[in-house]
């Protein structure tokens, strides 16, 4: 004899399957989450090998083609040359920087700061204009307590300056494993091309092969076009300053790449230092750091139209942005990796607003 469920029935049995699926929806977030903490430190070069492997994939393709198709040799060979490329000049800056602040912090210390007199304009500004000049004044008699008095604006912007020179090393780190895992990437091109492809159907259905290209040649636009000439001639323009003992030189070059980011240029860095090099005395020396700035400056002109890629352009201030928080959440390589993943975001933010749910 067969019994029918009875309502009872059915309402636990609903339950159970109810309460079993929140168990295991909540074990895979729990897996998820556990994962994704253990793997955090890690992500940032992940993902910055990963876009390095993406930019120099022509480059890469070409080289393997002229090796007989030998990708390992070929992505050995990339890698070594983008060691050479990007990290002897970074770590160069980097020692720079960290020096800089040296000095600057031994200065304040012993107090052998010198102020030249506030400039007879200052107090002709509206409103802040006396507030400026008395607080110039002060600095210039008192540097000690000109500090004290702005203490916790300095104080914070104390910390995080202290955070992004000590994370220099890290950054430095992080650039060195980036550009092993492009290598690795690169070596392996194929089954990651499959395998990010795959993942792209898998989520957004017939549109992912079209968004993954999309993804490249806006990587490609960004990390060549805009990323790349400004780090080549933000270090270029760093060099000079190095090599010529500008004071604060490391801080300047990360002023010229943000200038550079922005397309203004470092032209303003480049005159103050040329004056200043000037005023020290009209030497041999001066002539070749002005011959040196004028081809650092034009050096864009040369680099943008080489590096561009012509597909894939975004807007200015989303790179802005990104290279800004980039800057401040994971500095050094932040400053990076941080304009490409935005510019990203919003060109998949443009796909889905163009996209018709009714199509």
């Amino acid at each position: 004899m067969i019994t029918r469920p009875t309502d009872d029935d059915r309402e636990f049995t609903a339950a159970r399957i109810s309460a079993e699926v929140v168990l295991r929806v909540g074990l895979l977030l729990v897996l998820a989450f556990w994962c994704f903490s253990i793997a955090e430190p890690f992500l940032v070069p992940i993902v910055w090998g990963m876009i390095i492997a993406v930019a120099v994939y022509p480059a890469f393709a070409r080289l393997r083609h002229r090796l007989g198709h030998r990708d390992g040799i070929a992505a050995t060979v990339v890698s070594i040359l983008l060691l050479l490329v990007l990290i002897l000049p970074l770590a160069m800056l980097s020692r720079a920087l960290v020096d800089d602040a040296a000095g600057l912090a031994d200065q304040l210390a012993s107090g052998a700061v010198s102020i030249p007199p506030p400039p007879a304009w200052l107090a002709g500004l509206p409103v802040v204009g006396q507030p400026l000049e008395q607080f110039w004044h002060l600095a210039q008699d008192n540097v000690g307590q000109a500090l004290a008095r702005i203490g916790p604006q300095l104080q914070a912007v104390g910390v995080w300056l202290l955070s992004f020179i000590a994370g220099a090393g890290f950054g430095m780190l992080s650039f060195f494993g980036a550009i092993v895992l492009a290598g690795v990437f690169l070596a392996h091109a194929a089954a990651v091309q499959r395998l990010i492809t795959s993942v792209a159907v898998r989520l957004m259905g017939e549109r992912g092969t079209d968004l993954v290209l999309l993804m490249e040649r806006t990587i490609r636009s960004v990390a060549r076009g805009v990323l790349g000439t400004a780090l080549a001639q933000s270090l270029l323009v760093g060099m000079g300053l190095v090599i010529a003992h500008i004071p604060g030189a490391a801080f300047l070059t990360l002023i010229s790449f943000l200038l550079s980011v922005v397309q203004i240029g470092p032209g303003l860095i480049l005159l103050g230092a040329i004056v200043y090099k000037f005023s020290l005395g009209f030497t041999m020396g001066s002539v070749l750091f002005l011959v040196w700035c004028l081809l650092a400056g034009l050096s864009d002109n040369v680099l943008r139209p080489f590096l561009l890629a012509r597909d894939g352009d975004v807007p200015l201030w989303v790179v802005l942005i990104g290279t800004l928080g980039g800057l401040f959440a994971h500095g050094l390589i932040g400053l990076f990796v941080g304009p490409i993943v935005v510019a990203l975001g919003w060109r998949m933010f443009q796909v889905w607003l163009s996209h018709d749910p009714e199509g």
